[in-house]
C-alpha cells in the first residue's frame, strides 16, 4: 500500500491571523518552517518535530495578488470558504509513486504534480469523486526515478 498515513489538512482562510491565533493559542500547536510559497500562510506543528511537514497548513488569500495561490492550488471564491468548504485539501504521506501513477492512469484520474525543492518533497494533487482535493506527498527522489 502506498499511503503511509494522513499528513495534514489545509484550510484556506479569509481570516488568516485569527485562524493562526486559534490553532496556536487555543489548540496549542506551534508555528514552524514553511516553504517560501507565493501566497501567505502558516504551517503548524505538534511538538518540536518538523520532519513530517506540519499537521495543519493555513492558507491565506492575498487580495492584492491572488495569482500565486491560484496558480498553486487553484482559484476558489471567498464566498465559498466557510465551514467544511474552507478545507482546501487533505494530504497523505505516501511511497511508491510509479504505482500511484499507474493507478491514477487506470482510473482515468486527472492529476497534477510539482516538487517543493526546499523540502525534497514531490506532490501529486487529485480530486476524489466528491471534488475534495487529495495531496499525496512522496520523497522527491521517487519523482526523479519515475
Amino acid at each position: 500500500m502506498s499511503i503511509a498515513k494522513l499528513a495534514h489538512y489545509s484550510i484556506r482562510s479569509t481570516r488568516l491571523e485569527a485562524s493562526r491565533k486559534f490553532y496556536v493559542e487555543v489548540l496549542g500547536l506551534r508555528e514552524g518552517f514553511r516553504p517560501p510559497f507565493d501566497f501567505p500562510g502558516h504551517w503548524l506543528y505538534r511538538g518540536g518535530d518538523e520532519a513530517e511537514f506540519g499537521v495543519v497548513h493555513l492558507i491565506g488569500i492575498d487580495k492584492d495578488d491572488p495569482q500565486g495561490l491560484d496558480d498553486y492550488l487553484g482559484a476558489k471564491g471567498e464566498e465559498t470558504l466557510y465551514g467544511s468548504a474552507a478545507v482546501d485539501h487533505l494530504a497523505f504521506l505516501a511511497t511508491n509513486l510509479p504505482d500511484m501513477h499507474r493507478r491514477l492512469d487506470q482510473a482515468g484520474c486527472v492529476f497534477r504534480e510539482r516538487t517543493v525543492p526546499s523540502l525534497g518533497l514531490h506532490q501529486v494533487f487529485v480530486e476524489d469523486p466528491s471534488g475534495v482535493t487529495i495531496e499525496l506527498n512522496y520523497p522527491s527522489h521517487e519523482a526523479t526515478r519515475a
